[in-house]
């Protein structure tokens, strides 16, 4: 079968590089998705442990639409009851960019017809109770090309099921991880956040030292369609945690001046089943007493906590604390377009991620002179 796993734009690489490192076949990525095929096995791998996916689900099919008759004909030539049963429900939800086809409502209502005629046809039947197992229906249009898949995650994959409750302004876990990655991270590492929150890139970062699947410890919508292979689901599950490496020497610290903040990090993390050592205190005492550290941090901004002016001070400060040091990265995500020049100098490396709808850019410092 054909998957689709979309991701936050900036991250298709990544992910599309774990999907090849699973054993996933015919890895191709597009902006916000990245396209490949495998059997059941490959689909439950995926959802359990890919850092990087925002949702995994079945391609049903790709195909373009400018009107609401080529749409509707488009959905009902796909194979819909290869997946769904008799009982089971099939609500439909998605998004239209770009393209004629601009009412996601109407959009929604015709793709829901469409489906319904063609299960009406293969089972010789009206009307559809819809009370069984549900086989949500996404679809994305943009510069009118459909997409429609069948979402197998359930709840979004960013929610490891660790943080059921988080301070203001959180960074994403896909998004973390993304940074954490995105730094090399050894797996004995030192790894620190001086402005830790609720401790997603601390525990995010465990997690990727240790090899812990990030989705070991929840559920997912594929689990209980009567189509899915019996066992797939836990064999996969016990081939993640054979993998597990819990001697790795990896360490992580993290730091806030919020006294909440920590004990919110020091619960996560032990939800997540991973060491974290968190404790309150400012950036300007913040030191370099290991021989080696990995920092990554998501600084509070101006468009999320503070003003301007107070964020803009952080940076400052930071860019005095950051000095180069040999065995020594750093790592800083921010939306500030003036970030280097009051950090005071050039990253040795940038990349454009986004958090949530902010766009922002990932500051890398690691070279000595």
């Amino acid at each position: 079968m054909t998957y689709s796993a979309t991701c936050l734009l900036g991250v298709e690489g990544l992910l599309a590089q774990e999907l090849r490192d699973m054993g996933c076949e015919d890895v191709h990525a597009e902006n916000g998705r990245v396209l490949f095929s495998g059997g059941w096995d490959i689909l439950a791998r995926a959802n359990i442990c890919s850092r990087f996916a925002e949702r995994v689900g079945i391609q049903m099919g790709d195909f373009q639409a400018k009107s609401f008759e080529e749409l509707f004909q488009g959905v009902k030539a796909l194979p819909w009851e290869e997946l769904i049963s008799r009982e089971d429900a099939f609500p439909v939800s998605g998004s239209s960019l770009n393209s004629q086809l601009h009412s996601v409502p109407d959009c929604q209502a015709i793709i829901k017809k469409a489906v319904v005629e063609r299960l009406k046809k293969s089972y010789r039947q009206d009307w559809f109770t819809e009370d069984g197992p549900a086989h949500r229906i996404r679809f994305r249009i943009m510069k009118d090309q459909v997409s429609v898949v069948l979402d197998t995650s359930g709840a979004g994959l960013h929610k490891r099921g660790y943080r059921p409750a988080s301070n203001a302004a959180p960074i994403k876990e896909t998004l973390a991880a993304a940074l954490v990655k995105l730094s090399r991270l050894r797996s004995d590492a030192t790894f620190y956040d001086p402005f830790c929150g609720s401790g997603t890139l601390l525990i995010e970062a465990a997690t990727m030292a240790q090899n812990i699947a990030p989705g070991i410890g929840r559920r997912f919508q594929a689990e209980v369609w009567e189509q899915t292979p019996a066992g797939v689901w836990e064999r996969e599950r016990d081939r993640a945690k054979s993998m597990e490496r819990r001697d790795t020497g990896f360490t992580a610290t993290g730091y806030d001046i919020d006294p909440e903040a920590v004990e919110l990090t020091r619960e996560n993390a032990k939800r997540a089943g991973v060491n974290v050592t968190a404790r309150v205190q400012d950036i300007k005492d913040f030191e370099r007493s290991t021989e080696y550290g990995c920092v990554v941090c998501n600084p509070p901004y101006g468009q999320r906590l503070m003003d301007q002016k107070t964020a803009q001070d952080i940076y400052r400060q930071i860019g005095r604390i950051f000095m180069p040091k040999r065995g020594w990265s750093y790592g800083v995500i921010t939306p500030d377009e003036d970030f280097e020049d009051l950090f005071g100098r050039r990253a040795d490396k940038r990349r454009k991620l986004y958090n949530g709808m902010i766009r922002c850019q990932f500051y890398q410092y690691y070279k000595t002179t």
